[in-house]
């Protein structure tokens, strides 16, 4: 994962926001740690605090780049693409 932050973030020129997402992006605090040790080179830097609870904002106040926690749905999703494709 770090190797596809490092990589994205040079094709980008940098990072405005780091999201994680899904089932081990929204419940996994030691696997988003795990993935932004090292990369505080892009202003990445977490609040543990707020990583462990999985709150929304996981990036410290001196963060650079925004670090996020976004709650999905996919089955929602799939259903009202499939919904809009019906009607």
């Amino acid at each position: 994962m770090k190797k596809w932050v490092g990589a994205f973030a040079a094709a980008l020129g940098g990072l405005d926001a780091l999201v994680f997402a899904g089932g081990i992006g929204e419940n996994a605090p030691a696997v988003r740690t795990r993935i932004c040790d090292g990369l505080g080179f892009l202003g990445i830097e977490l609040e543990e605090k707020h990583n462990s609870a999985n709150a929304g904002v996981i990036a410290s106040e001196t963060s650079r780049v925004s670090v996020r926690v976004i709650r999905t749905d996919e089955e929602w999703m799939i259903a009202s693409t499939v919904c809009g494709v019906l009607v």
